[in-house]
C-alpha cells in the first residue's frame, strides 16, 4: 500500500530509492531522491518524492516532503568500504521496483520529472509517460550492477539510446562510466543535453554540437558526499527556468561546489548561497 501523505499536485517530482547508507558504523539517509528532493525544495518548488524504502530510520529532514512509497522489507543499503586499491562499494538490500502505477495521479503533472536510480530500480520506460514536463535523467543506477557479494561494477546499460533520446536533459558523472570518455561520447551523441560533472575538476557540457568546461570555485572539501546530485537538481531547475543550458551548468555548479563544504545532508544550498550563485561571474 502506498502513503499517500498529501495529494496536492508538485512542481519537482523525483523517482528513486531512498536509501540507508552504512558510514562509519553508523547509519543514515542517501540516495539521490533525497539530496535532489532537499535541492529542489531548498530552490522552492514543490517536490514529492515515489520511492520504496523499509522505514529503517527516521525521515527527519524529508518530513516536508510527500513522499509515495511502496513499502519493502528493507531499504536499499549501501556500503562504501576503502581499500589499499580504492574505494569498494557493496549493496546489501535493495527495495522494490518503481513503476508509473505508483506515481499519484496529482503529480503526473510536474513540471520536472527526475528519474533518479540507484540501484537499477526505475522502470526507463516512465520516460514515455511525461511529455509535457522537463524530463531529467539521472543513470547512475542504471550503469551499475551487483555479484552475488554485492559488490558494484560498472555495467552495460542496453536502454541507453531509448532513454536518453526521450530525455529534455542528463547528468552522468565520470565515475558512473569509471572515466570511459566513449561511453559519454556515445551519450552526448544521444541526448539533448548532457551535463558531466568530473568533482574537484567541476564539470562539463555538450549542448548543440558544443562542449563548455565550467571550473568550480576554490573550496575546502569536507564531504562530497551528494553533491552530483545536488548538481542534478539545481541544473534541472535553473534549465526549466532560465532555458539556458550554459547558465544552468554554470549554476549548478557553483551550487554543487559549496555543498562540499559540510557534511553530507547538511550541504543542502542555504538560502545565501542559493542568491549568491544566481549572479553571473563575467
Amino acid at each position: 500500500m502506498l502513503n499517500l501523505r498529501v495529494l496536492e499536485p508538485v512542481d519537482y517530482l523525483v523517482i528513486g530509492h531512498i536509501t540507508r547508507d552504512l558510514v562509519d558504523g553508523s547509519s543514515q539517509l542517501g540516495g539521490t531522491a533525497v539530496y535532489a528532493g532537499l535541492t529542489a525544495r531548498a530552490l522552492g518548488l514543490r517536490v514529492g518524492i515515489v520511492t520504496s524504502w523499509g522505514a529503517e530510520l527516521a525521515l527527519g529532514v524529508l518530513r516536508q516532503i510527500p513522499i509515495a512509497s511502496l513499502p519493502a522489507e528493507a531499504s536499499t543499503t549501501f556500503e562504501n568500504i576503502s581499500t589499499p586499491l580504492g574505494r569498494v562499494q557493496v549493496v546489501h538490500q535493495v527495495a522494490l521496483n518503481l513503476h508509473l502505477n505508483l506515481v499519484p495521479d496529482p503529480w503526473r503533472s510536474a513540471v520536472i520529472v527526475h528519474l533518479a536510480p540507484v540501484a537499477r530500480e526505475v522502470d526507463p520506460t516512465l520516460v514515455r509517460n511525461f511529455p509535457n514536463a522537463l524530463l531529467g535523467v539521472t543513470p547512475q543506477g542504471w550503469l551499475r550492477s551487483m555479484d552475488e557479494q554485492g559488490h558494484v561494477s560498472v555495467c552495460e546499460w542496453p536502454e541507453s539510446s531509448f532513454v536518453l533520446q526521450r530525455a529534455g536533459a542528463a547528468v552522468v558523472s565520470l565515475e558512473d562510466v569509471a572515466g570511459d570518455e566513449n561511453r559519454i561520447e556515445e551519450m552526448a551523441s544521444s541526448c539533448r543535453i548532457l551535463a558531466v560533472t568530473e568533482g574537484e575538476s567541476g564539470a562539463r557540457l555538450y549542448w548543440n554540437g558544443d562542449v563548455r568546461r565550467f571550473r568550480p570555485p576554490k573550496v575546502t572539501e569536507v564531504d562530497s558526499t551528494g553533491a552530483g546530485d545536488i548538481f542534478a537538481a539545481a541544473f534541472f531547475v535553473r534549465l526549466y527556468t532560465t532555458r539556458d543550458p550554459w547558465e544552468a551548468a554554470r549554476f549548478a555548479n557553483q551550487l554543487a561546489a559549496c555543498s562540499v563544504t559540510r557534511p553530507s545532508l547538511e550541504g543542502i544550498p542555504t538560502p545565501e548561497e542559493i542568491q549568491e550563485c544566481m549572479v553571473e561571474v563575467f
